[in-house]
């Protein structure tokens, strides 16, 4: 009789070690390697053959058929638009965040329009039937090919999807199913990744496509092993501030797609709505005639979206000014301030500085270091900058404002707002097609560009 094997996986990076350690020997986590009994196998045997009976063979990419339908619409632009224009089938797709941010909402949500000529299998192991039935109702969710299983062993929610037959098949969550051959417990590395490969083989071999709900720990990262992420076609992330009602969801790891992509949501009493603009809902309620505060325009995918952006310059008391960034990168933030001082004659060293991007967004793109730049200006000088100017530029380390790409689309996008002046970069390749009512300043440098914001 073949004898069990114990090994050790890192629950961070998913690196598995002979033996247990305090501290990851892949990525350097601390106290992040769990034990993991493997289940024995049987040697001597022929291998399991493929569901249809026979072994595969290679084919020519070319002899592949690629016909038929890839891709359906999951009744949500904004959740297609993250996906990469809609859910592909045979995909399994990974939707994680925070407790309460509305994932199961979601899910539920677009059953409405999934159910028009296909049929869903919800399986919740968090919840009774009769709860899901009570979510339903409040959602207004009441499709004729919806059906619903309340279950956490594996083997009766394969035999459940055997019989049912779905095209779509819904798991709530991951963490709660458990594989009765193994012995751990459920959520732990071992059972979500049995669970998972479970899923997928069904996934690949059926063609349905598979939504799989997933926990994320304190850190913000996806509970359980990070092989959990390589195995998934498609990663989302449901992001939002507690404080607030609205929702951003955005793809880590898309196969059939772009990651750039964003889809906005707003939480009510009668589930999630879709925002199709929301530059309007991330300016709403900016203030008029104060200083520190610039708008920006930043593509997300396709999408150019504005968003304010504010700072706050103030005398320092401490030996060390203090820097403090919330939706900007803090190097880069640190990498303004000097540059400001340096090119703009600013004493930023004397003075702390505070940066916030109003509404949860992250702007990670380069044409965000100019705003930044004439909010912190604008701070220090206790000056405004106009209230219909939007500024579009990267920031290099001599103070040079370089060019960035799609500037069409985003002068296209401020115009339609309403706003009436934009500083952009003096280089760039591209012809401009400057929209009617709107006036564009290039500059070449900071010091151009505050002195023409101010």
């Amino acid at each position: 009789m073949a004898k069990t094997k114990t090994v050790f996986y890192c629950t961070s990076c998913g690196n598995e070690t002979p033996r247990w350690q305090g501290r990851c020997p892949s990525c350097g986590a601390w106290n992040t390697i769990e034990e993991h009994i493997e289940k024995p196998t049987v040697s001597g045997g022929k291998a399991k053959s493929s569901p249809v009976g026979q072994s595969k063979r290679p084919q020519r990419l070319c002899e592949v058929a690629a016909d038929g339908e890839t891709r359906f619409s999951t009744g949500m632009g904004e959740l297609d638009r993250v996906l990469g224009g809609g859910a592909v089938a045979g995909s399994l797709v990974l939707v994680s965040g925070a407790p309460g941010i509305g994932k199961s909402t979601l899910l539920l949500q677009i059953c409405n329009s999934l159910c028009a000529g296909r049929k869903v299998l919800y399986v919740s192991g968090e919840e009774s039937e009769r709860q899901l039935k009570l979510r339903a109702e409040r959602l207004s969710v009441s499709p004729t090919e919806l059906f619903i299983l309340s279950e956490t062993r594996l083997s009766d929610v394969l035999e459940a999807a055997a019989e049912t037959k779905p095209d779509i098949l819904i798991v709530d969550s991951i963490q709660t199913l458990y594989n009765e051959e193994n012995d751990s417990s459920p959520g732990s590395v071992s059972q979500v990744k049995d669970c998972t490969m479970s899923m997928m083989q069904l996934s690949k071999s059926n063609g349905i496509t598979v939504f799989v709900v997933g926990h994320i720990n304190k850190d913000g990262n996806i509970a359980g092993p990070k092989v959990l992420e390589h195995m998934v076609d498609c990663v989302l992330y449901f992001e939002g501030d507690p404080n607030s009602s609205y929702r951003l969801l955005r793809a880590a790891k898309n196969r059939f797609g772009s990651t750039n992509e964003i889809g906005v949501f707003e939480m009510r009493d009668m589930g999630l709505v879709e925002v199709p603009n929301p530059s309007q809902m991330l300016l709403d309620g900016r203030p008029e005639g104060a200083s520190g505060t610039c708008v920006a325009c930043v593509m997300e995918g396709t999408r150019p979206v504005l968003a304010e952006v504010q700072a706050l310059v103030a005398k320092t008391t401490l030996n060390a000014p203090r820097r403090a960034s919330d939706g900007f990168d803090f190097n880069r933030a640190v990498l303004m301030l000097a540059v400001m001082e340096k090119r703009a004659g600013m004493r930023m060293g004397l003075f702390d500085a505070y940066i916030n991007v109003i509404g949860g967004l992250r702007l990670d793109e380069p044409a965000a270091d100019l705003p930044i730049v004439l909010a912190l200006a604008s701070s220090y000088r206790d000056q405004c900058v106009a209230d219909d100017l939007v500024a579009i530029g990267e920031v290099g380390m001599t103070g040079e404002i370089r060019a960035v790409s799609h500037m069409n689309q985003r002068l296209a996008e401020i115009a339609r707002l309403g706003f009436h002046k934009c500083i952009i970069p003096r280089g760039g390749s591209e012809k401009l097609d400057i929209p009617t009512g709107l006036t564009v300043y290039r500059v070449r440098n900071i010091r151009e560009a505050i002195e023409t914001a101010m």
